[in-house]
C-alpha cells in the first residue's frame, strides 16, 4: 500500500533512464545535452536512425547530430501521451500533487539555469546574460506560476428552472482536453515551450512538443529534467524534426485534441485548416506582428530612446512583439533619431557567451539572408538607411543593428515584419493623434503596441484605440507570467500566460441533476 501511495504521488525512485549525451566544456561548465527523441519517458533514436546537424550561429560550426523525427515517431509519441492520459498515474494523482510535481520541475530548471542558458546561447545565439534572465528565468517563473493553479481549477453551480415537483441542479466541471500538440518557434526555444507546456500540464493534459528544427537542444534538456522531477512517463514527449512532417502529423492526428502554435501567420493558417479538417481540434495561435510604437513630443525622451532601442533590438530583434514600426512626432523626430544612432554605435556585437556582449548572432543562416534582402528592398523603395543593413564581417550569422528613416506607409518595410534588429521610423504631424492612430492600425497584425507620453488622457485614449492584444504605456517588452498574452486580427487568437491561458487547455462539461 505504501508503495502504491508513493507511486501515485510520483515519489517512486525507479532506475534512471539511460541517456546518450553530447558533452561539451563551455562557459566554465560541462554541458551534457541529450540529442535523441524523447518518447514515453525514454530517449530513443528516430525511425531509421535519421539525424540532422544543429548549428552554432556564432561561428557556423556543427554542435551535434540530433535525431530527426519521422511520421511513425509522431504516432508513437501520441500513443504514449494518450496512454499516459487515459491509463497512467497522471490522471489519478490529485491536482495538488500534480502542482507539486510542476514545482519540483521548476526547482530543477532553476538548479540547471546556467546550463540551460549556455545551451540557448550555443543553439539559438541568445546573449547569455539575457538568456539567464529571460529565456530561462521566465521559464522557471512560468512553471511556478502554473503549478500554483493546479488545485484552483474550479467549476460552478448554476441555478436552473425546476422540473416541478422535482428539483434540479446544474454544475460545471473544467476538464483537461487530452493529448495536446505544442509547436514552438526558434526565437525563445525554452521560454515558448514553457509558456504553453506549463499551462497545458497544469490543466492535467499530456503533451507532444515539437521544438523548432534549428533549436532543439533546450527542449531535450527540459525532457530530461521532467524525468528527474518524477513526472510520469508519457506525459511529456519531445520530437525534434521538420514542421512539414512532425508539425503536420500532429495537426492531422486524430488522437490529438489541441494544438498550441507560435510562428508565422502563413503556417498558422495552414495548421488551423488541418485542425479543422482532421478532427476539429481546439487550436490557439500566436502569429506574426508589426507592432506600432507611438512616441509623442511630450514624452520623457531619454526613456523613449532607451525603451525604443529595447523594443527593436531586444534578443537581436528576434522577438514576436518587437516594435515593427516607430511613429515619432515631427518636433522631436530628428533629436530622437540622432540619440538612437548614438546608442546603436555603443552596442557591442560579439560572442553571446561574453558577459559584455549586447548583440549576438541571428538564429540561423536563412534568417540572416532574409534580413539582408529586407534591407535591400527598403533602400530600393526610397527609405533612408541611417546605419547598419549589412552582415558583420566575421564568422557566424551576425547582422548589424539597423535604422531606417523616411519610411512611407506604402513601403514593404513599413508593412512587413523583419523579425530582426531593424528599426523602422516614420514621422507624424505634431498634435495629429487620430491620424497616427489610423496609420498604426492600418495593418492586418495586432500582437502588441506601445505609446510614450506624459499626458495620461492621451495615453488612455491611444491605448483604447490601438487594435492590439497588448498595449505598453511608457514601457515596452514588459511581459509577466500573470498577465495574459496574445494577439488580435491575423496575429492569432487564444492566450498564453495568466489565468486565461488555462482556458486554452480545458473544456467545460455541464452536469445536471434531478432529485
Amino acid at each position: 500500500i505504501q508503495l502504491l501511495v508513493r507511486r501515485l504521488r510520483g515519489d517512486d525512485k525507479e532506475a534512471e533512464c539511460a541517456i546518450a549525451y553530447v558533452e561539451k566544456a563551455v562557459n566554465k561548465l560541462t554541458l551534457r545535452m541529450p540529442h535523441q527523441l524523447f518518447i514515453g519517458g525514454a530517449f530513443v533514436d528516430a525511425e531509421g536512425g535519421k539525424t540532422y546537424e544543429t548549428i552554432n550561429p556564432t561561428d557556423g560550426s556543427v554542435l551535434c547530430q540530433v535525431s530527426l523525427a519521422q511520421v511513425s515517431d509522431v504516432d508513437k509519441a501520441v500513443a504514449a501521451a494518450k496512454d499516459a492520459f487515459e491509463n497512467g498515474l497522471w490522471g489519478k494523482i490529485s491536482a495538488r500533487d500534480r502542482g507539486r510535481l510542476l514545482y519540483r520541475l521548476a526547482e530543477l530548471m532553476e538548479q540547471h539555469q546556467e546550463e540551460l542558458a549556455t545551451i540557448e546561447a550555443l543553439d539559438a545565439g541568445a546573449v547569455y546574460t539575457l538568456a539567464l534572465k529571460t529565456h530561462v528565468g521566465m521559464s522557471v517563473q512560468t512553471f511556478r506560476y502554473f503549478a500554483g493553479w493546479c488545485d484552483k481549477i474550479q467549476g460552478s453551480t448554476i441555478p436552473i428552472n425546476q422540473a416541478r415537483p422535482n428539483r434540479n441542479l446544474s454544475m460545471t466541471r473544467r476538464e483537461p482536453v487530452g493529448v495536446c500538440g505544442i509547436i514552438i518557434p526558434w526565437n525563445y526555444p525554452l521560454m515558448m515551450l514553457s509558456w504553453k507546456t506549463a499551462a497545458c500540464l497544469a490543466a492535467g493534459n499530456t503533451v507532444v512538443v515539437k521544438p523548432a528544427q534549428v533549436t532543439p537542444l533546450t527542449a531535450l534538456k527540459f525532457a530530461e529534467l521532467t524525468l528527474k522531477a518524477g513526472i510520469p512517463k508519457g506525459v511529456v514527449n519531445v520530437l525534434p524534426g521538420s514542421g512539414s512532417l512532425v508539425g503536420q502529423r500532429l495537426s492531422d492526428h486524430p488522437d490529438v485534441r489541441k494544438i498550441g502554435f507560435t510562428g508565422s501567420t502563413e503556417v498558422g493558417k495552414h495548421i488551423m485548416r488541418s485542425c479543422a479538417l482532421s478532427n476539429v481540434k481546439k487550436v490557439s495561435l500566436e502569429l506574426g506582428g508589426k507592432s506600432p510604437l507611438l512616441i509623442f513630443a511630450d514624452c520623457d525622451l531619454g526613456k523613449a530612446v532607451q525603451m525604443g532601442m529595447s523594443s527593436v533590438f531586444f534578443n537581436k530583434g528576434e522577438n514576436c512583439i518587437a516594435a515593427g514600426r516607430l511613429f515619432v512626432e515631427d518636433s522631436i523626430h530628428d533629436q530622437f533619431v540622432q540619440r538612437v544612432v548614438e546608442e546603436v554605435g555603443k552596442m557591442k556585437i560579439g560572442n553571446p557567451l561574453d558577459r559584455d556582449t549586447d548583440h549576438g548572432p541571428q538564429n540561423h543562416l536563412a534568417h540572416l539572408k532574409k534580413l539582408l534582402e529586407y534591407c535591400r528592398r527598403g533602400v530600393e523603395e526610397g527609405a533612408t538607411l541611417v546605419c547598419g543593413g549589412k552582415q558583420v564581417p566575421r564568422p557566424g550569422f551576425f547582422f548589424e543593428p539597423t535604422v531606417f528613416t523616411d519610411v512611407q506607409d506604402h513601403m514593404f518595410i513599413a508593412r512587413e515584419e523583419s523579425f530582426g534588429p531593424v528599426m523602422i521610423i516614420s514621422r507624424f504631424a505634431d498634435g495629429d493623434v487620430d491620424a497616427v492612430l489610423t496609420r498604426a492600425n492600418a495593418t492586418e497584425f495586432g500582437l502588441a503596441s506601445g505609446v510614450f507620453t506624459r499626458d495620461i488622457n492621451k495615453a488612455l485614449y491611444v491605448s483604447d484605440k490601438l487594435e492590439a492584444g497588448t498595449v505598453f504605456v511608457n514601457t515596452y517588452n514588459k511581459t509577466d507570467v500573470a498577465a495574459p498574452f496574445g494577439g488580435f486580427k491575423q496575429s492569432g487568437f487564444g492566450k498564453d500566460l495568466g489565468e486565461a491561458a488555462l482556458n486554452e487547455y480545458l473544456r467545460v462539461k455541464t452536469v445536471t441533476f434531478e432529485y
